[in-house]
């Protein structure tokens, strides 16, 4: 399940972002890729070490957490700290698929959902799509500012070449406590059901058994 999630940073987060990053250190994109990787990423990502860096990471990473759908979605468990990437003109990264698992000692992680969080707004740059190749074809996303699609890491996916301003996101991986992307997707859609039949009639007999379920489900399923 590839999904867009909106508005997950406000307009006033995003002008905070931006300005860190306008003041922050890049560094070479590669040295946080794989060898074969690194052969095709050509981009720029903030230093881990910013001061900034560091604010910024807990800010955005609060902020997708908590996010409702994102939850419903991912169901994470563990996660890497965020990255800033940064693509200015002419600067890609060619098809790749993330590393299944990421991270060192008590840190690493299972790869199960990545996301790109977009911090600049799509008319202020030209190309920067991202691009996954699924069953139904090559797919493309390119989101208003604040925005993050998310997707399954076994995902092969490119970031189109930038060929005028800059694209800057916040990306990131994460271990869900459901390992399986069809399961996820079921438990999404039941999820949304319930919370959709809530709305609508409050807590009926109906609503507690899909809660029922949803539990459940969850108890055959998930990994802790």
């Amino acid at each position: 399940m590839i999904l867009c999630i909106g508005n997950i940073l406000s307009d006033q987060q995003l002008r905070e972002v931006r300005t860190a990053l306008d003041s922050g250190q890049f560094e070479d994109g590669r040295k946080t890729a794989g060898w074969h990787a690194r052969l095709v990423k050509n981009n720029e990502q903030m230093q881990v070490s910013d001061d900034s860096a560091k604010a910024l990471r807990a800010s955005v990473e609060k902020s997708l957490t908590e996010h409702p759908l994102f939850q419903m979605a991912v169901r994470p468990a563990k996660m890497t700290p965020i990255l800033f990437s940064r693509y200015r003109d002419g600067m890609t990264y060619g098809n790749h698929v993330d590393d299944p698992v990421m991270g060192r000692g008590a840190g690493r992680i299972r790869t199960d959902v990545s996301f790109t969080l977009f911090l600049d707004d799509p008319e202020t740059y030209d190309g920067g799509e991202l691009m996954t190749e699924t069953s139904a074809g090559e797919q493309s996303y390119k989101l208003p500012a604040g925005s993050a699609v998310v997707y399954p890491s076994s995902t092969l996916h490119r970031v189109a070449p930038v060929t005028r301003g800059q694209r800057r996101v916040a990306i990131g991986w994460i271990q869900s406590t459901i390992r399986d992307p069809a399961q996820r997707e079921v438990l999404f859609d039941l999820d949304t059901a319930r919370r959709k039949l809530f709305e609508r009639e409050g807590k009926t007999t109906e609503f507690d058994l899909l809660t029922k379920s949803l539990a459940n489900l969850q108890r055959f399923w998930a990994e802790v």
